[in-house]
């Protein structure tokens, strides 16, 4: 079996205009939900084999956050391709991770995210920021992930009710 975390950075900041996409940074809203998740995460026991994330400043920071709030101490790997890039490059990614690696976590972007999620899962809502998707795979190799394989588990997102 392999579980994919698939997470959406926090929620980010408008206020500087001059700042380019890639540079933008968390808001307030984002710097207090990134540690919400993390901690909803780690109460679940979700510790990652390997962290993928964006490099885009909203992204790498969330992932920081995450990766201390779940007690993740490997080097989050930071991928330029996830940035701006299709749901097909997501998958490509996926795919290529070592299979020694069980659960991963991978942080981005929508509409990339949520159109990777509709190709392997019946998951139609919007995974908004800082929203975590788990999918699990009945395979042993991430190159062998498949619609048929997966199966959604679970949708949180800093609103949600918690029980």
């Amino acid at each position: 079996m392999k579980r994919l975390f698939i997470i959406r950075h926090a929620k980010s900041s408008w206020k500087n205009s001059s700042l380019n996409d890639f540079d933008r940074p968390l808001n307030g809203r984002g710097k207090k939900n990134a540690p919400l998740m993390g901690r909803r995460l780690r109460k679940r026991h979700v510790i990652p084999d390997i962290f993928i994330s964006s490099p885009a400043l909203r992204a790498k920071t969330t992932a920081e956050i995450i990766a201390q709030k779940v007690k993740y101490s490997k080097e989050i790997i930071y991928d330029d391709n996830i940035y701006a890039s299709a749901e097909i490059i997501i998958d490509k990614i996926i795919k290529k991770v070592d299979d020694k690696h069980k659960t991963v976590f991978l942080l981005g972007h929508n509409p990339d995210l949520n159109m990777f999620v509709e190709d392997y899962v019946d998951f139609d809502e919007n995974i908004v920021t800082c929203g975590v998707v788990e999918i699990e795979f009945d395979c042993k190799s991430w190159k062998d992930i498949s619609r048929k394989k997966a199966k959604f588990i679970s949708f949180d997102y800093p609103k949600k009710e918690q029980e």
